[in-house]
């Protein structure tokens, strides 16, 4: 079965009303490849607004959401009140909330399974600082982040995995397009190993990591790239460049 074609774009803590505004009028009105999926993650204050006037067809991710029900749980964010305004998607694992906030692989992997029992899609993510893939441990790290979320998960149906090397993220650096694909393998081989053929075969691999409208097209022809979760490029036009980079 051939893998759809996935561009997320993640926000951070980014936008106003006016350029949240902007963006979605940007998206609605361009040509979109119609065999790409496309999510795009807003700061929480702007879930509501982005849902109501992007198109369908596009979806909106959350950019966190904590992993019991609604309850004294104060500044966090339930599945269900997501699944309340129309949010079928939500980043989770992002390497700034694992470095600042200090999410360990099994908050994330327990974050996962909540989202997607609950019937929420997961971009889930994962990476090596500098200071890993220097010591040639990249490959272990992702490891280790994948086996948490297999301790936690049965179902991987609901999940996209986004590769984003942390010294790629908002830094300018890229990793080589060889690195990438290197990388990318190795979760696909990790899955077929230790979860099965089908997840193996069916799960979509994004990279992340500084990309933009001029490297997009590279990654794309790699064929363990399965698209790209995108940070600072997904607040300027260039994101339709990214998205259409498949065609």
């Amino acid at each position: 079965m051939a893998r759809k074609f996935f561009v997320g774009g993640n926000f951070k803590m980014n936008g106003t009303i006016e350029s949240v505004k902007s963006i979605v009028k940007g998206l609605n009105d361009a040509q979109l490849d119609s065999n790409t999926e496309v999510v795009i993650a807003p700061p929480a204050p702007y879930l509501l607004l982005v849902r109501e006037n992007l198109k369908s067809g596009l979806e909106v991710a959350a950019q966190n959401v904590f992993d019991k029900p609604n309850g004294a749980f104060t500044g966090e964010i339930s599945v269900s009140q997501l699944k309340d305004i129309g949010i079928n998607w939500t980043i989770l694992g992002h390497s700034e909330r694992r470095t600042i906030l200090g999410e360990s692989d099994e908050v994330v992997a327990s974050k996962t399974k909540f989202a997607t029992d609950g019937g929420v899609g997961v971009i889930w993510c994962c990476g090596e600082s500098l200071e890993e893939r220097e010591a040639g441990q990249t490959i272990a790290v992702i490891e280790k982040q994948l086996a948490a979320l297999k301790a936690k998960i049965d179902d991987w149906s609901k999940i996209v995995i986004a590769y984003e090397p942390i010294w790629a993220i908002g830094t300018g650096k890229v990793a080589t397009v060889e690195q990438a694909q290197e990388v990318h393998a190795a979760i696909r081989k990790w899955l077929k190993e230790n979860v099965s053929d089908k997840v193996a075969e069916e799960t979509r691999i994004l990279y992340g990591g500084s990309v933009n409208g001029k490297n997009c097209k590279d990654l794309a022809k790699e064929k363990d790239i399965d698209g790209f979760l995108v940070g600072g490029a997904s607040l300027k036009p260039e994101f339709v460049d990214i998205i259409n980079s498949n065609l």
